[in-house]
């Protein structure tokens, strides 16, 4: 006799994402296996203990996978100070007075989440921290986690003032006047002050931080992810949780690649991707090329704008130069890890394509899945070479659309004819690239659905008043959902996942409406209802 499923939903549409996008109408899972797709035949296995989820009306899809997040960040982030979702200065402050009333004895506030869009030039000022919290550091990362607020405890702890100099890879905001720091740090300037001052977590404060994040993007059905910034201390934190069995998502790990050094690093990764275990794997290498177009450390081709129609000599900063980004990937590559390259201005990723035809060129072809994340400026010329050399596009779509970000930081000082080169997910698309989506999270929102509205309609979920950013490069609903499960499982390497298939592993999201129904509503208003991984339900909305 035929053992029974463990689990069947039905009622729902079940949207395959394979080769042909098949729908079947029920699926039924034993272990972690997925082991029949329709009413019959799933029916048919149905016993006394098999738990049957009665999804009328609904969605089952493959569990979506975020190709580019930041799940241990986000997590502390939502354990400390989490100013993600608050709108304004005053609300912001509001969040950091009321923690630091509620937890007098914890020596240093950290958190972070800022929008620069709610400051003037983008730069938040220490006087307003000063005001709140004047006895103890504060240190607060941006959204993007390019830049930092601090106050002048903190200041003063890290021995900053009028008379310390620039790093090399970032900026002190100054008085223009005095000199002396008004509160923000740029880039380096902002990491080495987290490395070298902030007190680091301890093992079991990043386990915390991740259950925290696991929990969240399970609620959005994610089941896997790409940890696009994996230190060693936050790999033995995945090494301890996959062990006590309280991993359930599959997580590969980016290994971060330090822009202050050279291939002399590459032996400790080594050993560090020998630490993998069954559901984390740390076997990419992350490497941030340059910055973000908001601070102006995005590396361009040519030139800033000066935001009244002239241009200044900043063409952004690269992080690594072009001939060790070409050294690094081509013996990266050579080595079998995949490379996973940040790159948001067009000579950032000019710089990170030729990379790879170089290691193509030195290496051969390979089964590496190397992938560019962001791709906010991207040259013509430089679009279809991503399908000439295998390089997945890793896009975080939910940027795509117009905000006071983007009027206020980025057009004015990117001029009219590169602002139409931005996000060219649709351009991709045509040239047959291949699509991956992450969240990029906490930066923005990791949910799946809201990302994917954006990707189709290039239109702000908050503000569906709003005219759309670019149209011509928004992606069909079909080809944004592929992007965030077949296409970020393939960037994973988990080719047991991304889509629903007798005998793959029982990876699910069912959702609370099908996402093709006329009556559906936009896409970002939809629920995830359940999440199940490797058969296990990891998720159920109350």
């Amino acid at each position: 006799m035929t053992p029974y499923a463990d689990l069947v939903i039905t009622g729902a549409d079940v949207y395959t994402v394979d080769a042909a996008r098949s729908w079947s109408d029920a699926v039924a899972v034993r272990g972690d296996r997925i082991v029949a797709l329709g009413a019959a035949a799933a029916g048919e296995l149905i016993g006394p203990r098999t738990r049957v989820i009665e999804a009328r009306g609904g969605m089952v899809l493959p569990g979506f996978q975020d190709a580019h997040v930041h799940a241990p960040f986000a997590g502390r982030n939502r354990l400390n100070v989490d100013l993600n979702g608050l709108v304004g200065r005053q609300a912001y402050l509001d969040r950091i007075a009321a923690y630091a009333a509620a937890d007098p004895d914890v020596p240093w506030i950290v958190g972070g989440g800022w929008a620069m869009e709610y400051f003037p030039g983008g730069t938040p000022s220490k006087d307003d921290l000063d005001a709140i919290v004047p006895d103890r550091p504060v240190f607060l990362f941006n959204r993007d986690v390019h830049g930092a607020w601090v106050n002048s405890a903190a200041l003063a702890a890290a021995g900053i003032d009028r008379d310390t100099p620039d790093p090399a890879d970032g900026r002190i905001e100054r008085d223009p006047r005095t000199g002396e720091p008004t509160g923000t740090l740029h880039e380096g300037a902002a990491y080495s002050f987290n490395d070298r001052h902030v007190p680091l977590p301890s093992r079991q404060d990043w386990e915390a931080a991740i259950l925290n994040a696991q929990h969240h993007l399970h609620s959005l059905g994610i089941t896997g992810w790409q940890d696009a910034w994996v230190t060693p201390a936050t790999l033995d934190a995945y090494r301890s949780l996959d062990a006590s069995g309280r991993l359930t998502a599959r997580v590969v790990g980016a290994l971060w690649w330090d822009r202050h050094r050279g291939l002399d690093q590459i032996p400790e990764f080594l050993g560090q991707r020998e630490a993998g275990t069954e559901r984390f794997r740390p076997t990419t290498v992350k490497i941030m090329t340059d910055g973000v177009m908001e601070n102006y450390t995005g590396a361009l081709l040519e030139p800033y704008c000066d935001g009244c129609g002239g241009h200044t000599d900043n063409h952004g900063l690269s992080y690594v130069e072009r001939d060790l980004l070409a050294a690094a990937v081509t013996e990266l590559d050579r080595l079998g890890f995949q490379v996973h390259m940040h790159a948001i201005g067009d000579r950032a990723v000019r710089n990170a394509l030729d990379a790879v035809q170089a290691a193509r060129a030195a290496n051969g072809g390979g089964d590496h899945r190397h992938h560019i994340a962001h791709l906010q400026l991207v040259q013509p010329e430089d679009v279809p070479r991503f399908r000439e050399l295998g390089v997945t596009a890793n896009c975080q779509a939910y940027w795509a659309q117009m905000e006071p970000q983007m009027e206020e930081l980025t057009l004015p000082f990117l001029g009219r004819d590169r602002a139409d080169l931005q996000y060219p997910f649709g351009d991709l698309l045509r040239t047959g690239a291949t699509l991956a989506m992450g969240s990029d999270w906490a930066v923005t929102t990791a949910n799946p659905l809201e990302e994917i509205e954006v990707a189709v309609t290039r239109i702000d979920p908050d503000n569906r008043g709003n005219a759309p950013f670019l149209p011509e490069q928004a992606l069909p609903l079909p080809v944004a959902l592929a992007a965030f499960t077949a296409g970020s499982a393939y960037v994973n390497h988990d080719d047991d996942a991304g889509a629903i298939a007798v005998g793959r592993r029982a990876d699910l999201a069912v959702l609370d409406r099908n996402l093709f129904s006329r009556a559906a509503g936009p896409v970002g208003d939809a629920h995830v209802d359940y999440t199940i991984a490797a058969g296990s339900v990891v998720y159920e909305r109350p």
